[in-house]
């Protein structure tokens, strides 16, 4: 399960999230959106408190970010705990535990990549090898 607390700074909505990143955690994440009136310019989401993320996690996380660029919102995602940047590494690919995932994250065409790849591991979770 996992919380989240949404603060409103000037022309930034930071996004606070805490415990298990996976299936469940959607409609939490989408509710920080929910109020953005137009005046704000960036989203910051601080994973620092979320230990563990699932393919399922990864996919809200990506749909958040889409959903708030389309909003005209700059995304920036901090706090990289080692388990969802060693799932990322691993769904991306991307040998080693030391990969830096979480920087490679900002990159739009690395988010389609990653994006690509936990849907099919979604998939695979959810209904076995085709």
């Amino acid at each position: 399960m996992i919380s989240t607390d949404v603060q409103h700074s000037g022309s930034s909505i930071l996004l606070g999230a805490k415990g298990e990143l996976d299936e469940e955690a959607g409609t939490a994440l989408q509710q920080a959106l929910d109020h953005v009136t137009g005046d704000e310019r960036d989203l910051m989401v601080d994973l620092h408190g979320v230990s563990f993320m699932d393919s399922a996690g990864l996919l809200h996380l990506l749909d958040l970010h889409r959903r708030a660029e389309c909003l005209g919102l700059r995304v920036l995602v901090t706090g990289w705990q080692p388990q969802p940047q060693q799932l990322m590494a691993h769904v991306a690919g991307i040998p080693g535990p030391g990969s830096a995932t979480g920087e490679r994250y900002a990159l739009a065409g690395f988010r389609r990549l990653i994006e690509d790849r936990a849907q099919r591991a979604q998939d695979l979770a959810n209904f076995g090898p085709e």
